[in-house]
């Protein structure tokens, strides 16, 4: 067996961890960032989603608060994985719509996380998932991709 064959080997036996991997990548920047909106409170996020003309910041405020915090810990966990991935897709593509690219920022950060997000849309859990203990789960969640 040549080292190309070694390292494909190696590979397919790391497979189950790569959806665990970027569910803790995506997961613990969104909790990060998260935890600082909580710490703002509705109130001042409300206040920044209304400054940047987001209609009913309020209620926006409260949902992205609940998506970047307990949505982040359910995606770390491989709970509802893609639900929460879908989730801040929408939540990255509002962001990097409304807020960075109007600010003239690059959105390298938030590009990330929409594709991050969306590659666990796709991919499901993966093995090493909550989503993979329950017989509901999708077959990639099970088996992993």
């Amino acid at each position: 067996m040549g080292p190309f064959q070694q390292s494909a080997k190696l590979a397919d036996r790391l497979r189950p961890v790569a959806p665990l991997a970027l569910r803790l990548a995506v997961g613990l920047v969104f909790l990060h960032h998260g935890l600082g909106k909580l710490h703002m409170g509705v109130a001042g996020v409300a206040g920044f989603f209304g400054g940047l003309g987001i209609p009913f910041p309020t209620p926006f405020a409260a949902l992205v608060m609940v998506v970047e915090t307990v949505g982040a810990a359910c995606l770390i966990a491989g709970l509802l994985t893609r639900l929460w991935g879908a989730l801040m897709v929408v939540d990255m593509a509002v962001a990097i719509l409304l807020a960075v690219l109007p600010a003239g920022h690059s959105p390298e950060l938030e590009g990330l996380l929409l594709a991050g997000a969306l590659a666990l849309v796709g991919l499901g859990a993966g093995p090493l998932s909550l989503d993979a203990l329950f017989p509901r789960g999708s077959r990639a969640a099970r088996e992993g991709p």
